[in-house]
């Protein structure tokens, strides 16, 4: 299987271009089973007035989106800012192959001063795209083991990461995008945002991981990159370190201090 990993800057503010710039991607790579773009990628990644660039997921930027995923028959996991009754959320929609809006799932562990504008997401996804149970993730939600490790148990065969990661926190992303894929024995798809906006200096990096921790693509930390990479399978998986499956129930601690 293919994916298209859109390691984008997409340009704050701007919804209805960025949607199209995004529609663009998927009608000329008809190739790739799964399309990934950037945490908040539809309304950049900001701080500030966020409500005006916030979206219901039937928004007609996301239908723009939705026609493309159909038209290329393409799944899409793509982030927006979602207008919500009683607030914003940082969310993705999860569009399926055929145009239909299968999920959308919201952060649950918001970073820094996300917490004074997003309402966290009180529940985990899985949503069938391509084929595939994918839990979708967005940034932050990665660097903690568990909501990918609780994915997994419930059934996950693909780990799917919009992010917006900046400096100076490269290194935080470079290796649990690695680690969340070896420890569940699951294929990682982490898509980050590039460039420069809103005084925030974004790294890039995006991937595809093997379950083995195999990067089998990266694109680069300071530039724009749309690339239709392999997706991989579970092949090669030694059933001795098949680590989800061997879990077991974690002792008590004793504290002997």
């Amino acid at each position: 299987m293919r994916a298209l990993l859109a390691q984008l800057n997409p340009t704050i503010g701007d919804v209805g271009a960025n949607a199209d710039r995004a529609a663009d991607a998927l009608s000329a790579h008809p190739e790739a089973d799964i399309a990934v773009f950037p945490e908040l990628y539809l309304s950049g990644y900001t701080y500030r007035d966020l409500a005006s660039a916030a979206r219901d997921p039937g928004a007609k930027e996301l239908q723009a989106v939705r026609a493309a995923a159909a038209e290329a028959e393409t799944a899409v996991v793509i982030g927006f800012a979602e207008r919500l009754p009683d607030g914003l959320g940082n969310s993705l929609a999860c569009i399926d192959e055929t145009g239909n809006l299968a999920a959308v799932y919201r952060k649950t562990y918001l970073f820094g001063e996300e917490a004074a504008i997003f309402i966290p997401g009180d529940e985990l996804v899985l949503v069938t795209l391509c084929g595939l149970r994918v839990a979708p993730q967005i940034c932050f939600d990665i660097e903690f083991p568990e909501p990918a490790r609780r994915l997994a148990e419930s059934g996950a065969e693909l780990i799917v990461t919009a992010s917006a990661n900046f400096e100076p926190f490269a290194l935080e992303h470079d290796v649990p995008t690695i680690s969340r894929a070896i420890e569940n024995r699951l294929p990682h798809l982490y898509v980050n945002m590039v460039g420069s906006g809103d005084g925030l200096d974004f790294v890039g990096r995006s991937r595809s991981v093997s379950p083995l921790g195999e990067v089998l693509h990266e694109a680069p930390p300071d530039r724009e990159e749309i690339a239709v990479v392999a997706i991989a399978d579970r092949e090669g998986v030694d059933p001795r370190a098949d680590y989800v499956r061997l879990m077991r129930e974690i002792p008590a601690v004793t504290d002997r201090s």
